[in-house]
């Protein structure tokens, strides 16, 4: 019980004033025992963070989850107890795993790092960091997973949600998918960056509050089971929520739920205390349904009830449905969301690229060959984005470039210094400043006309320089 409401209670800090530490792969705690073993661990290194494909067979991604991120790195440290769980830990033949001169270390230790991201709300396309992280070795090394964690997670989610927003061209979208989420802090995130992505209002009242987004909901079917009849159950509604119904119509039979609560809506407006907001339909044809219930409510005078629509709703279903011809003015999404049931991860990488012993001492470049599967190679180097717009603001081009080596054209800086040393120096806006942004970034981008996806160019001296490295690479696995 006591380590259940620990866990709650630091998951409800979202990462804030408690130790997450711990929250990564043990094989990063042992690498970083190699590292200090062997002196290398203060090595200044280049990590990036990207993904290699676009999520969804789509053109862009929304980056999203920077915001918690800084608050990780805000509390990171080895506590005491942290340290007294990495003492406990044994190796295959039984003694420590870890010396105690390490985790001594771990213990003393404060973050030295600089952190280069693409902020939230922004376009990023594969290949492209969304993170770099320049520091000493163990680290860089020590932040991997959690940074993929955190911001792979919530950039997937983001992006889920803008194409489910783009989609609803008429009406917005609301985000239900609490219930289906994955655990606590899934259903947290996942509702903060489906709001960042698009999402109108959510059904999770704790994210509501911890991120001030707009919280909707009204009763479900139990509500309606707990009644004799659905007649009498409409009318309790509207009589205990008067200025909040929205009559779900589909617990028995569709039609005559949609008749009953035209009814309950003509009694709401005989009273004149208020009116029926709308109806919820959450299963059968939307479409068919949509329009017939459309047509009962408009004959009863009810023209500004609203139709919302439910039911394992998508990007695709609902572009199927309006065209055609439904009659729905909300979307309420959650499961193809809070899952990302078709792309239920978005690959994201955290690869080291450059390496040194000292600030005094030239760069090492280091790249991932992948003879095997040649995808995965790496670029190596200390990489940039230059992104390039039309004379009306569009997107028109992204080029990869090394820091060290330049871009070929000017054009603006993707990457913003968001953590320099042992604080953060780059304060994302709220939530709903964060929406704006990212619905404004699509104004910029045209994803309908960039059906063969987005081409992100890379400069030709690094791509020379990569070659030559990858050259050097295979003469060397031949000797």
């Amino acid at each position: 019980k006591l380590q259940f409401l620990y866990f709650i209670a630091t998951t409800m800090d979202l990462y804030k004033n408690a130790s997450l530490s711990l929250l990564t792969d043990m094989y990063q705690l042992t690498m970083g025992q190699g590292y200090w073993k062997l002196g290398k661990h203060a090595d200044d290194s280049v990590f990036q963070m990207y993904f290699r494909k676009t999520p969804f067979k789509g053109t862009y991604a929304i980056s999203c989850g920077l915001e918690n991120a800084l608050q990780y790195l805000e509390a990171f440290k080895f506590t005491e107890s942290d340290q007294e769980y990495l003492r406990s830990q044994k190796a295959a033949d039984g003694s420590p795993l870890f010396d105690e001169g390490y985790i001594s270390y771990l213990g003393s230790m404060e973050l030295d790092v600089k952190v280069y991201a693409v902020t939230e709300g922004d376009l990023v396309f594969a290949n492209e960091p969304l993170l770099r992280v320049e520091g000493p070795l163990i680290q860089c090394q020590l932040l991997e997973t959690p940074l993929l964690t955190i911001i792979g997670f919530q950039t997937l989610v983001a992006t889920k949600a803008n194409r489910v927003c783009r989609a609803a061209t008429v009406g917005d979208v609301l985000e239900f998918g609490l219930r289906r989420a994955q655990g606590i802090d899934g259903g947290v995130s996942m509702s903060r960056a489906a709001y960042i992505g698009g999402c109108a209002a959510t059904s999770n009242v704790l994210a509501g509050k911890l991120y001030n987004i707009p919280v909707k909901g009204t009763h479900s079917h139990s509500w309606v089971m707990s009644f004799p009849d659905e007649a009498e159950a409409f009318s309790a509604f509207a009589k205990t929520a008067p200025n909040n119904c929205i009559l779900l119509v589909d617990t028995y039979d569709t039609y005559q739920g949609i008749d009953k609560a035209v009814e309950v809506g003509l009694e709401m407006k005989k009273a004149s205390s208020s009116n029926l907001l709308g109806i919820r339909l959450d299963s059968g044809d939307l479409a068919e349904l949509s329009i017939a219930a459309r047509k009962k409510l408009d004959a009863a005078g009810l023209t500004e009830a609203k139709i919302v629509a439910s039911d394992d709703l998508d990007e695709h279903r609902i572009t199927d449905l309006i065209s055609r011809g439904a009659k729905i003015d909300m979307w309420g999404v959650g499961t193809r969301i809070a899952a990302c049931f078709d792309q239920p991860a978005l690959g994201c990488v955290y690869k080291l690229a450059a390496i040194r012993k000292d600030p005094t001492c030239k760069w090492n470049y280091t790249m991932k060959a992948a003879t095997a599967c040649p995808s995965k190679a790496t670029i190596p180097g200390i990489l940039e984005v230059m992104r390039h717009r039309d004379d009306k603001g569009v997107i028109v081009s992204d080029e990869l470039y090394d820091r060290e080596l330049g871009p070929s054209t000017e054009g603006t800086k993707v990457h913003v210094l968001v953590w320099d040393g042992a604080k953060r120096c780059y304060n994302e806006p709220n939530t709903s400043v964060l929406r704006e942004k990212a619905l404004k970034s699509l104004e910029s981008y045209k994803p309908d006309t960039h059906a063969e996806g987005f081409q992100v160019s890379v400069e030709k001296k690094l791509l020379e320089r990569r070659a030559a490295i990858l050259e050097d690479i295979m003469n060397k696995s031949k000797a």
